[in-house]
Order: structure tokens, then C-alpha cells, then sequence
């Protein structure tokens, strides 16, 4: 379609948004805009219009690619979360005071997104760990050892053991516990997910 209409000298853009049916009434909407750079700052004043969070993502496409990326983050999460939630249930917590618990803790708070990860793995910094590898291994050990007392499957839960285990493999116990994240981007051909500092 983009190239089609070049053809004609009109132009698209790429924006898919995120933020749900409340964020569309809201207007609280991230919008992931990709298309020709002066197309884009041409077409802000719009996109502004639509929701309160708008990126410029690069070449026509790409902002696609971020959306899919959010959204599988998201249900990924969605997954684990489940798993934990009836762990913590079965186990005999009450379900408001967990999710409280939960929604307290870094975790709920988010900071994983706002400092965590652009602290550690977006600037490949592991070796002043927030939290060592073998804590986070030690930590999740002890959950999955917890879902077999009580019959919970713990199938998400078994594949972080097994990054962690990998991670502690290579010897890197002592680093921080996002250090296991390279192994899957060794997996996917050594790319790189890296930040310039001023972008964080």
C-alpha cells in the first residue's frame, strides 16, 4: 500500500495504538507511528489528537512490529500471571490481599519497564547486579517447589527455571538476573537489544 501510494505522491503512515476501549475513550493511547519521518512530524498535531503517548518507530512497518510486540509482552505476561495467582490462591492466600501484595511490589509497580531493564539489559550492564542471577533462581525454585505441594502447573514457571539454570550454567550467578536474557538473543541470531544512553 505505501508504495502504491508513492506512485500517486500521497502518503501513508503505519499507527496502530494501544490502550484498550478505555484508553480510546479516554483519549489515554499510545499511538506507534511509522512512515516517512517528515510525514510523521507533518501529521503529529493528528496523531497528538488521538492519544497522549506518540512514537515515531522508523520505516513503514515498524510500527506494526512494535504493536505485536506489546501485545505478546502482554499476553505473555497475562500467562505467568495466571499461574501465580492460582499458586498463591491454592496456597492459601486470600485472593484481595495477594493481588494487593502484587500490585505493591516492583512487579505492579512496573519499574521493570521504567528503570529495571533500561538500567541492565537495554545498556548490557549485568555487572552490578539490582538482583543476581542465582536469586532470581533460588526465588523461583522455591515457587515451582511450592506449585508441586499444592497440584498447581507451573508449565511458564518450568521454562524460567530452565533460562536461570542456563544462566548459572555459563557462570553467570553473580550478575544480574537479566543477564539471562542474552541466551535468547543468542538464540535469534545474536541480536542486540540496546539503548543509547540518551534514549533511555
Amino acid at each position: 500500500i505505501f508504495a502504491a501510494f508513492a506512485e500517486k505522491n500521497a502518503h501513508v503512515m503505519d499507527a496502530p495504538v494501544s490502550g484498550s476501549t478505555i484508553g480510546a475513550q479516554t483519549g489515554r493511547l499510545a499511538v506507534m507511528a511509522s512512515g516517512d519521518r517528515a510525514v510523521f512530524e507533518r501529521c503529529k498535531p493528528v496523531l497528538d489528537a488521538i492519544g497522549d503517548r506518540v512514537s515515531y518507530t522508523g520505516e513503514i512497518g515498524s510500527g506494526t512490529v512494535c504493536k505485536l510486540v506489546h501485545n505478546c509482552i502482554g499476553y505473555g505476561i497475562q500467562a505467568i500471571a495466571a499461574e501465580c495467582y492460582t499458586l498463591g490462591v491454592k496456597a492459601g492466600v486470600d485472593p484481595a490481599a495477594l493481588t494487593e501484595a502484587v500490585a505493591n511490589g516492583a512487579v505492579g509497580r512496573g519499574i521493570h519497564f521504567s528503570f529495571v531493564f533500561p538500567e541492565t539489559y537495554f545498556q548490557g550492564k549485568f555487572d552490578k547486579p539490582l538482583f543476581p542471577v542465582k536469586g532470581a533462581h533460588k526465588d523461583v525454585g522455591l515457587a515451582l517447589k511450592l506449585g508441586r505441594e499444592h497440584n498447581v502447573p507451573m508449565a511458564i514457571g518450568n521454562l524460567v527455571i530452565q533460562e536461570l539454570t542456563a544462566a548459572i550454567n555459563r557462570g553467570w550467578g553473580e550478575e544480574d538476573a537479566r543477564k539471562a536474557m542474552l541466551l535468547q538473543e543468542e538464540r535469534a541470531g545474536n541480536i542486540r537489544v540496546r539503548v543509547p544512553e540518551n534514549r533511555k
